[in-house]
């Protein structure tokens, strides 16, 4: 059987420790993955002790915490902390989430943080999303009509605005798409959970008239069919999204036009 592990020098090994401050009586340790392209060398895991009396109920609460007062090194992502922008995307405890959303207290024992899987690292928490959003723009994720503008606005009836519920939501996290083991395998060439919940975002929406040109732009063995229904991605959304379903009507699409 193959033996498949990382190179020696990808192995995250102990880094520095950063106890709590004298007098803290209620601690959790966070063990955060540290690397910096600058300084070379092996990824590290260093810990930190939080006061957990003098900071807030959320991981990025006490990521904001360590870096405003004990490591002003550490780096990443955040912006909304209210789960709509999708920049604080990390692996947390084993799962890909939000780290405004997650809550200190749903992890047990050490707060484990790593960057999202399975994408180059540009420094400690913060992944490299380059090759993803151009596999986002390449599904062109605007509204592309023929016809001429109206006076107002393109109308929808309530029923056909109620098929973007559950697309729509998306906030382009990328928690699902790195969950995924076709993608890790095949993300050069293969879209992803996002992507293909967007493009059938813009397939599902009845003012769109591009339909037969988006399955088109779709119909390859890759770039839709790499998917096997593995679940990943339904599994890990933090906004509860159904990719797989979004992905698995699509092929429906494929199918009923033959």
């Amino acid at each position: 059987m193959a033996e498949l592990m990382l190179a020696a020098k990808d192995r995250p090994v102990e880094g520095k420790k950063f106890p709590a401050p004298a007098g803290a009586k209620r601690t959790r340790t966070f063990k955060i993955y540290r690397w910096d392209p600058d300084k070379g060398g092996s990824p590290t895991i260093d810990s930190y002790q939080v006061d957990l009396d003098s900071c807030g109920p959320m991981i990025l609460d006490a990521l904001i915490k360590i870096k405003n007062e004990v490591d002003s090194t550490l780096t990443f992502r955040r912006s909304c902390r209210e789960g709509v922008c999708g920049s604080c995307a990390m692996n947390i405890d084993g799962t890909n989430t939000l780290a405004c959303t997650h809550y200190i207290a749903d992890v047990k024992g050490d707060v484990k943080i790593y960057p999202l899987p399975h994408l180059p690292v540009v420094k400690d928490l913060v992944p490299d999303l380059n090759r993803i959003f151009a596999q986002y723009q390449s599904i062109e994720p605007w509204l592309k009509v023929d016809t001429a503008a109206p006076a107002r606005e393109r109308p929808q009836s309530p029923e056909e605005r109620a098929k973007l519920d559950g697309l729509w939501e998306c906030i382009l996290c990328f928690c699902c798409s790195t969950s995924c083991p076709s993608y890790w395998w095949n993300g050069d060439r293969y879209l992803g959970p996002a992507v293909l919940l967007q493009a059938y975002r813009w397939i599902a929406d009845t003012r769109d008239e591009a339909t037969g040109e988006r399955l088109d732009n779709l119909e390859d063995p890759f770039r839709l069919y790499r998917c096997h229904t593995i679940m990943n991605c339904t599994k890990t959304c933090p906004k509860g999204l159904n990719p797989a379903k979004a992905i698995g009507e699509i092929k429906k699409l494929m199918v009923e036009r033959l």
